[in-house]
């Protein structure tokens, strides 16, 4: 056997967003680009902002001694300070340089956390609908995942959250706004979890962090605003990156910023560093560093992506496709009209759009669909979608 039969196993479960991206080039290649409307993948096609161009512009034109070398694996001081005052900005608490680790986007954070805080057996809380890759790095790192349901609005069961943590659980993670249904979670709802996790520790005698996924926190609609997690929950810490806010999927840089005020906060930092190293990762990439610490208050623009959403909510919801309209991020996770949502989504694809099965998210039933492509891939998609909802009798 040439590879271990859990990563067999992984591998034939695999990833929906990444096997319909697939199907979507196999297409490309049958029909053509223009003919095929890919709504599968969150890879972002706007453009980094003009402040990002332009930095990049004068590092390569006047690069800086040494800009290509190792550092602190951590990341350079000078970013970790950039980011640690707008993280504190943004959650009205103080943080310092020594308080951020630069890592190899929000992925890359995840897994370091993860690495630095499980033992083999602990147990991770995760709200479905979630991103399945969740599963995996819980899975790299020894830990098993426990899954709590979220109710018809896409927020957590806090019930079925309290039957569900135990001794063995040793982390929460939260995603909001949610990847892959554009929900935000409220204050109210924060102070809640955040209240029944205390109470926990105190049942158990044990640590339960809390891991706020926050790629997509600069991404929120309506004029909501971003709950700072780091003022409601002592453990908590957050693991985010640029690929969303500044259009940088394929730069791979983040970071994670822990409470200031954890408890044994210089032996968590540590281990995260440590883990950042042993991982593989060694250091966020150096180029990155040195560009992102000069745009921690720049993003791209939240009303391109807010547009595409009313445009595509209004449309699907006339045809009579049921939807929670999405607050942040740039998807959407209709309901399915009929049971098998893998079956739906292959209705789809008949008609050239791409989308994603919810079983791909931990929840049969919905599919996802990812606006972060140009407006006129979303407008063409349309009519495949109002034949599906005719097929189906939506309306």
């Amino acid at each position: 056997m040439s590879i271990s039969e859990n990563v067999k196993r992984r591998m034939a479960e695999g990833s929906w967003t990444r096997r319909m991206f697939e199907e979507a080039n196999m297409l490309k290649k049958k029909f053509g680009s223009d003919n095929i409307f890919d709504l599968s993948l969150g890879n972002p096609i706007t453009e980094p902002p003009e402040e990002f161009k332009q930095i990049l512009r004068e590092l390569a034109a006047n690069p800086l001694p040494g800009m290509h070398r190792y550092m602190e694996n951590a990341g350079y001081e000078e970013t970790r300070s950039a980011v640690a005052k707008q993280v504190s900005l943004e959650n009205g608490i103080h943080c310092r340089a020594d308080d951020i680790i630069m890592t190899v986007g929000a992925a890359g954070a995840i897994n370091v956390i993860l690495k630095t805080i499980l033992n083999p057996g602990d147990e991770v809380i995760l709200f479905a609908p979630y991103f399945m890759e969740y599963d995996n790095y819980i899975d790299n790192h020894g830990g098993r995942p426990s899954i709590v349901r979220c109710d018809e609005n896409f927020l957590p069961d806090l019930n079925q959250l309290d039957s569900f943590i135990n001794k063995h659980t040793k982390a929460v993670i939260i995603n909001s706004p949610n990847n892959p249904t554009g929900v935000v979670y409220s204050k109210q709802l924060l102070e809640e979890i955040s209240e029944l996790l205390i109470k926990k520790e105190e049942k158990y005698n044990s640590d339960i962090y809390l891991i706020s996924d926050e790629a997509y926190s600069s991404l929120i609609y309506d004029n909501l605003e971003y709950v700072p997690i780091l003022k409601l929950y002592h453990r908590a810490i957050i693991a985010t990156s640029h690929s969303k806010d500044l259009a940088l999927p394929g730069e791979r840089i983040g970071y994670i910023a822990v409470h200031p005020e954890i408890e044994n906060k210089n032996e968590l930092v540590s281990g995260l560093i440590f883990c950042n190293r042993i991982l593989g990762f060694v250091n966020a990439p150096a180029l990155m560093q040195h560009i992102v610490r000069h745009l921690q208050h720049i993003t791209v623009s939240i009303l391109e992506y807010q547009e595409k959403r009313d445009f595509l909510y209004n449309s699907l919801t006339k045809m009579g496709y049921q939807i929670v309209k999405p607050q942040g991020a740039f998807y959407m996770f209709p309901k399915t009209p009929i049971e098998n949502d893998v079956e739906f989504v292959h209705a789809l694809q008949k008609h050239n759009v791409l989308t994603v099965p919810g079983i791909g998210f931990g929840t049969p039933g919905y599919f996802r669909i990812s606006y972060c492509v140009d407006r006129s891939t979303i407008e063409r998609s349309i009519f495949g979608f109002r034949k599906i909802a005719e097929q189906f009798k939506l309306s």
